[in-house]
């Protein structure tokens, strides 16, 4: 036999779990169960940016069936989790930074229990002004919503003599874009369930970060990574939205509490309340060329806007400012990035990490270079593509396998086929 018998490239390969899929057999972690095992949910905050006056959980705690009710106080480790930067509280101990953050779990017998406790839990707020653009958030005399500055990260990225090259160029095109926020919808909301056994915390969750949730349960517990075992069950989509921690810590400290399995499920709204979603952005860009279409600069600002919580923010805006020329060639470059913590959801990681925000921006200066300079759009893209021996801004040497230009000219003559 060669070597490739024993490859997949170029075969047709069945997918490893989807017989059981199909048949109904996977099991996801809302399936789980175990004897005795109580169930968990999460007190969350109603406003975008508070201190907590006070909290009562006494009448939930008075209920039959309730377990537990357990807040900041009672973590037995470090209270904050991150990927990246440790920002966002387990439980919040110092202020409320968005809607949906957890302020208390609870777990009882059954989730009617957990949901009747929930609603006999009582907080009071001293309420703060909330940022809520990228804007405010940088004015000197903003509420800051981390430490002392509303600045969550900057990059800058330079090459070539960016002035000089706009001075030499026949055509300039400047114009604003703006993406949104968006959220997953992944199939599956996020759900786990949490068995401390012989000084072992289990979790079995839908996840796509078990590596990174072990860190973050046993921080949150004061335990050793070594007594911690995330399992990764099978996962109903994630895009990135399952990387963060959702259901790990508040399960694990209820079951490590109660002594039992806690199980917890999120609705379809609080999931799509708290899980991270694509970071908006704005772009104002400046792209020069030639009269005969070879692009000399570019020049980009941009601003992000990260939420309450950094979670994969650093990564996004580095990815975005490296990527913000796109597949072109060109010398000269110079990039500015802010992102900002606010008090609007989370943004994190979504499915290219902040590539597709900054493709609607060179795509759309490409198009607008070509408008201008009465070229074909394909023809303009072609002139200036990416190919083997290209130097990139950062100074990397693309030197095998650039397949931009074979793959455009295949994509132009399909699309005039079908045309």
């Amino acid at each position: 036999m060669s070597d490739r018998d024993f490859s997949v490239l170029g075969q047709s390969v069945i997918r490893k779990d989807a017989l059981s899929k199909v048949l109904g057999e996977a099991k996801f972690a809302a399936d789980y169960k175990f004897e005795g095992m109580l169930y968990g949910g999460v007190f969350r905050s109603t406003v975008p940016h508070a201190l907590i006056k006070h909290f009562d959980a006494s009448k939930a705690l008075a209920l039959p069936g309730v377990a537990c009710v357990l807040t900041a106080k009672d973590i037995p480790g470090k209270n904050r989790t991150g990927i990246i930067i440790k920002d966002e509280p387990c439980l919040v101990d110092d202020k409320v930074r968005r809607v949906g953050d957890a302020i208390a779990i609870v777990a009882a017998d059954t989730p009617e229990q957990v949901n009747e406790a929930l609603d006999l839990m009582e907080v009071e707020y001293e309420l703060l002004e909330p940022i809520f653009t990228v804007e405010r958030a940088l004015e000197e005399d903003s509420p800051k919503i981390h430490g002392a500055t509303n600045v969550h990260a900057k990059k800058h990225l330079e090459c070539g003599d960016v002035d000089a090259a706009f001075a030499k160029c026949d055509v300039i095109v400047e114009h604003t874009y703006n993406t949104s926020m968006l959220t997953h919808m992944f199939i599956e909301p996020d759900a786990g369930i949490a068995r401390y056994e012989d000084k072992i915390m289990t979790v079995y969750c839908s996840t796509q970060n078990p590596h990174y949730d072990r860190a973050d349960v046993a921080g949150v517990l004061g335990l050793p990574n070594n007594q911690v075992r995330i399992v990764q069950v099978t996962t109903g989509g994630g895009f990135g939205g399952k990387l963060d921690i959702s259901v790990q810590c508040h399960i694990a400290l209820l079951s490590h509490f109660t002594g039992k399995p806690v199980k917890m499920v999120r609705s379809r709204k609080e999931s799509t309340n708290v899980s991270a979603k694509r970071h908006p952005m704005t772009m104002k860009a400046k792209t020069g060329a030639t009269k005969d279409g070879k692009i000399q600069a570019v020049e980009v600002y941009m601003t992000g806007d990260t939420g309450a919580y950094a979670s994969y923010g650093p990564a996004v805006i580095t990815r975005a400012v490296v990527h913000c020329m796109g597949p072109y060639e060109v010398p000269n470059v110079r990039v500015d990035a802010v992102f900002t913590y606010t008090n609007n959801p989370m943004a994190g990681a979504f499915r290219g990490f902040g590539v597709p925000q900054v493709a609607y921006c060179h795509e759309g200066q490409m198009n607008a270079i070509a408008k201008e300079l009465n070229m074909d759009p394909i023809e303009l893209r072609l002139l200036n593509a990416h190919k083997i021996g290209t130097t990139i801004a950062t100074g990397q040497v693309l030197e095998e396998s650039v397949g931009f230009k074979e793959t455009l000219i295949q994509a132009a003559a399909k699309a005039k086929e079908v045309m």
